[in-house]
């Protein structure tokens, strides 16, 4: 007969006293944990050919509690032999109470929860979803209650069940996305080099370097691998101590463990007594996340966040063009040869600064979606927008993917890490590329301030990411209908407090973002421009005619090439062109269009100049389409390449190519028709 040693856990005042009389029908025996004077509450018994042994651990806060109590459990949970933890929970307090169950989830042992007094809960009018608790966290979940012993053989059957299972159970839960993808590049690592340590696998030991384990680093500072750890970890923890304003590690994680713990209670539990007091948090979130408001408050939101990028952008765009001409006046005065001056004023100078142009729109945008998120109101559209994102095929923790997407591409794909789901990210994953990027934003302003004028320009920019968000839903749908089969995975957003964001952190997120668009600005574009260049202007003909050497070049006889696949949908060579280019990056596309319609009266100011030359070169319906086209297909080389890796390899690359070209090529057509 096997001996099974359980140990019940949990908070003061949870009913562990009651539900362990319950289960031995008072066959208790009472006296004191060894060199203290805390009383020690044992029982034994047999049950389904196991002889039990449980002990009823003094009630704690806290793993790492202070009071003599504490320690003692402390004491007991770290260094004593045990084969399952029953954590019991008062059903009435469920967000204080997983507290202590996140912290029992990190010693990695057999573990059973226990929904003590579910009777009284119900009374109070609380509903908990039991099952879904057990999917979120990955533990055994029964609904018990010691007075009337309901859910007791259940619970006792779980047990065993557990203690008979050879694997080890292992955490489901999710932490917010700057300690995810610390975890994820530790993991990585580790997976790499194979690294083992005890029966962790390795999330659990990033985790534990993540949390600053004591035992682990101790033991893997005396090893070779460290030396190549040490640069990741000090990078992963950088960011920690910067996101949330300390290096105390025991407050960091009691700020992780609160909003996990707010977010499976605002997930699990379907009603609740309206007559309980209303705390400052709640009485805000009665409002954001209200089911009947709670969508048009965030749509005005994002309705408000397009139209400053629009107005207050537009003030220094008229100074950055006017730097840019003097620019070109200036060099082009000191070059004689023809060729040259063409190079640098038309192709280089022309180029980056069609580009740098819109800087002022794409840091507006960044501050907006930074505040957004930093105040904490993100976390709430997710798991506000949950069940219309499973309409969908999606769940709400797929919207901070989707709604970094709209920042860049790239750092959105690195976010769908956190969904553990397999068809979940890559439904994710296909299409965040229906979120219009920072980088398309360049030729959203352009097309919108030609053919509308400027009080309405902000709306269309609201409608046109909008409808590429939609229909990024609705494809998710059709996916998950068709390629990717299967249940929604469980969702749990963390729910962190409201916070007014530091202006250092703003300062931080928004600075890196900009600094990266003017380095591909003076690196990557700029090269993707003099290579324009040069092949629009090369080989030479023998004509005057700007136009006519355009469609001569190496560039027109690409276009012309390509130019039968897009002229049903409205398209030239020229915006065939536009297009292939940008699929290098989204922001040369602008340039491109710079370099082809930079023809016309030379005293016109250039972004005048390309502004009258998309109006009247361009109608109306083509230029609806050549939108709907860009808002969809593929996104830039560097996004494209991160793809493949987070999707697990080229051949997804591939299928999101077609994917997103046919999608493009029949929207378009659409768009098109429907416009003439």
């Amino acid at each position: 007969m096997k001996t099974m040693r359980i140990i019940l856990a949990g908070q003061p005042n949870v009913g562990k006293s009651s539900l362990i009389n319950a289960m031995s029908d008072s066959r208790l025996k009472v006296g004191n944990f060894g060199g203290v004077t805390v009383e020690k509450t044992e029982i034994k018994f047999k049950r389904h050919s196991h002889e039990i042994e449980m002990i009823d651990l003094p009630g704690t806060y806290s793993i790492n509690g202070f009071s003599k109590e504490e320690k003692v459990a402390k004491n007991y949970l770290l260094n004593e032999d045990y084969d399952v933890v029953i954590n019991v929970i008062d059903s009435t307090h469920l967000t204080r109470n997983l507290l202590l169950t996140l912290e029992l989830q990190n010693l990695n042992k057999k573990m059973v929860i226990a929904l003590n007094m579910y009777d009284e809960a119900k009374k109070e009018g609380i509903e908990i979803d039991v099952k879904q608790i057990e999917a979120i966290t990955g533990i055994p979940t029964v609904a018990v209650s010691a007075n009337t012993k309901e859910g007791i053989d259940e619970l006792l059957d779980i047990v065993h069940s557990v203690f008979d299972n050879k694997n080890r159970i292992k955490s489901n839960t999710s932490y917010s996305d700057i300690i995810e993808e610390g975890i994820y590049n530790i993991k990585e690592f580790l997976d790499d080099k194979k690294y083992e340590y005890k029966d962790l696998d390795s999330r659990e030991i990033a985790i534990r370097l993540l949390i600053e384990d004591k035992e682990l680093f101790k033991t893997i500072h005396e090893e070779p691998i460290f030396m190549e750890l040490q640069p990741l970890l000090l990078e992963a923890l950088d960011k920690l101590y910067t996101y949330y304003e300390t290096k105390d590690m025991s407050d960091i994680q009691s700020q992780e463990h609160h909003s996990i713990a707010r977010g499976i209670r605002a997930e699990t539990i379907k009603r609740i007594d309206k007559k309980q007091p209303k705390q400052f948090t709640k009485r805000i979130d009665n409002i954001l996340i209200n089911k009947f408001i709670g969508i048009p408050i965030f749509l005005f939101f994002m309705w408000g966040l397009f139209q400053l990028t629009f107005e207050l952008g537009a003030i220094p765009m008229d100074y950055i063009d006017a730097g840019f001409g003097w620019l070109g006046d200036a060099v082009g005065q000191g070059i004689s040869h023809e060729g040259l001056r063409s190079l640098i004023v038309d192709g280089i100078i022309a180029g980056v600064g069609a580009v740098v142009l819109f800087l002022p729109n794409i840091v507006i945008l960044y501050i907006g979606i930074a505040l957004l998120e930093t105040t904490g109101y993100m976390s709430r559209v997710a798991f506000l927008l949950d069940g219309f994102f499973h309409k969908f095929g999606l769940h709400g923790k797929s919207f901070i993917p989707l709604v970094t997407g709209f920042g860049c591409s790239v750092p959105a794909y690195m976010a769908t890490r956190t969904l553990k789901n397999e068809k979940d990210r890559l439904i994710t994953l296909f299409i965040i590329g229906f979120m219009s990027c920072g980088a398309k934003l360049p030729v959203y302003v352009l097309f919108a301030g030609a053919f509308f004028a400027p009080e309405q320009a902000g709306n269309i920019l609201f409608y046109i990411y909008i409808t590429g968000a939609l229909l990024g839903l609705v494809m998710a749908k059709i996916l998950r209908l068709t390629a990717f089969k299967g249940e929604d995975e469980p969702f749990a957003m963390e729910m962190p407090k409201y916070r007014m964001p530091t202006l250092k952190l703003i300062y931080m997120i928004v600075s890196q973002k900009a600094w990266s668009y003017l380095r591909k600005a003076g690196t990557f574009i700029l090269a993707a421009t003099i290579l324009i260049w040069f092949a629009s202007n090369y080989p030479k003909t023998d004509t005057n005619n700007q136009l006519i050497q355009l469609e001569n070049s190496y560039l027109g006889q690409i276009g012309k090439a390509s130019e039968p696949f897009f002229e049903p949908l409205g398209f030239d060579w020229r915006l065939s062109v536009a297009l292939e280019t940008g699929l290098a990056a989204k922001e040369v596309v602008v340039a491109t269009l710079g370099i082809l319609y930079n023809v016309g009266d030379e005293a016109d100011e250039e972004s005048e100049q390309l502004l009258n030359a998309i109006k009247t070169q361009i109608p109306f319906a083509t230029a609806v389409s050549f939108i709907v086209f860009v808002m969809i297909y593929l996104p830039c080389f560097a996004a494209s390449m991160v793809f493949a890796k987070e999707a697990g390899g080229y051949k997804y690359l591939f299928y999101l190519f077609i994917f997103t070209t046919t999608i493009a090529w029949i929207m378009s057509f659409i768009a098109y028709n429907l416009a003439l």
